[in-house]
């Protein structure tokens, strides 16, 4: 049975600055940002995760472009949040709670092809590279989330294109590659890892 989650104030927080290196304008957030220029923000330059995990957008509402997972700690740059994605995003511009991030009791199953076929695992803990754990294939086509909330990286050592899994979308299920974020291009996944609450 899938877990569901429910957002309450006070277990999340994020200090965004519109300036690099915690500069400029600033504002706090206990709860959703569909759009920062409706705060006074074109974009989010720099952040600091007080409380809770965190997902951001490329684009306002939620969609389109690039995701980062945001969890507890200071993000001084875009290049910080960004990371080794496949592109460098210097935009912000929407960012939520992770509300089933449940770190120790989080449960995924991964199938090789799209509707829940072909061969499967699952997991409950971190795997950083899924070729040197058995998976045969490069690519999975579809997951499972039974509970808590995973991050999802193209490449070995949660590197590349991310793709932000929780157990509070839709039953938890993404069925095939265009359900796991606008950006998904490919089904291409080899390392897996827990959202940290």
């Amino acid at each position: 049975m899938t877990h569901r989650c429910k957002r309450s104030s006070g277990l999340w927080k994020i200090v965004v600055w519109d300036e690099p290196f915690f500069q400029g304008k600033k504002h706090e957030f206990t709860t959703d940002c569909y759009s920062t220029p409706e705060h006074g923000f074109s974009t989010v330059r720099s952040c600091r995760i007080e409380s809770g995990a965190w997902a951001g957008f490329e684009h306002c509402g939620f969609q389109g472009g690039q995701q980062f997972v945001l969890e507890r700690g200071d993000y001084p740059c875009w290049e910080a949040w960004s990371g080794s994605n496949a592109y460098h995003v210097e935009r912000m511009c929407s960012f939520r709670p992770i509300a089933c991030a449940d770190h120790g009791r989080s449960r995924l199953m991964l199938f090789e092809q799209e509707n829940f076929q072909g061969k499967r695992a699952e997991m409950s803990d971190d795997c950083p590279s899924l070729p040197a754990l058995g998976w045969g294939s490069s690519t999975v086509g579809s997951f499972l989330v039974r509970s808590g909330a995973w991050v999802c990286s193209q490449y070995p050592g949660y590197r590349g294109f991310q793709y932000l899994l929780e157990s509070d979308s839709p039953a938890g299920e993404y069925k095939h590659v265009r359900e796991w974020g606008s950006h998904a291009q490919t089904g291409q996944v080899q390392s897996i890892r827990r959202v940290q609450q």
